[in-house]
């Protein structure tokens, strides 16, 4: 089952990339991007393509990581609020099979 599973994994990883490959290839044609104040940029469309994902990606993350800090800030008080408990704790197991609960 793990042999399957890696080797569909291989599978979509590949066909994955063969497609971006063919898209990639089929755009190849130069487009002009102009931006503010008379500035340009002529590149492959599959470039332009690229660079505007990497930087919406960037920006994404840039746009997480005050939650982040937040949220880790909140995470290390909460530890260090909690008390601290030296009982170890030992697991009990059921008497017999018939203790252990099955359905409704």
């Amino acid at each position: 089952m793990k042999q399957f599973l890696w080797l569909l994994q291989w599978t979509l990883k590949a066909a994955i990339f063969l497609m971006l490959f063919a898209f990639a290839l089929n755009n190849q044609d130069d487009v002009q991007v102009r931006f503010l104040f008379g500035l340009q940029w002529r590149s492959p469309l599959v470039l332009v393509l690229l660079a505007f994902f990497a930087a919406g990606v960037v920006v994404g993350v840039l746009g997480m990581v005050p939650r982040w800090w937040r949220q880790r800030r909140l995470a290390q008080k909460a530890v260090q609020a909690a008390p601290i408990t030296h009982t170890p704790v030992t697991p009990t197991a059921p008497a017999s099979a018939s203790d252990i609960p099955y359905g409704p």
